[in-house]
């Protein structure tokens, strides 16, 4: 497998470093709602898929404060 196609998984831990401002408890939320990144859980160990975390960021760009959310 080429090393562009191979996945970067990033714990709870990295995400909170990765995105300014963003905590444990507002991960699990997202989670409970549904409306935040995707995830795997592995046993009780949840990680995230890099590039999917970086399209989740990509997708909440706006242009103005009208912009549907």
């Amino acid at each position: 497998m080429s090393a562009e196609l191979k996945s970067r998984y990033l714990s709870i831990e990295q995400v909170c470093e990765l995105i300014p401002g963003i905590t444990r408890g507002q991960l699990a939320q997202w989670r409970y709602l549904g409306t935040g990144p995707s995830y795997r859980k592995l046993g009780k160990k949840i990680i995230y898929v890099e590039s999917e975390l970086v399209a989740f960021i990509e997708g909440t760009a706006r242009t103005g404060t009208a912009d549907a959310v």
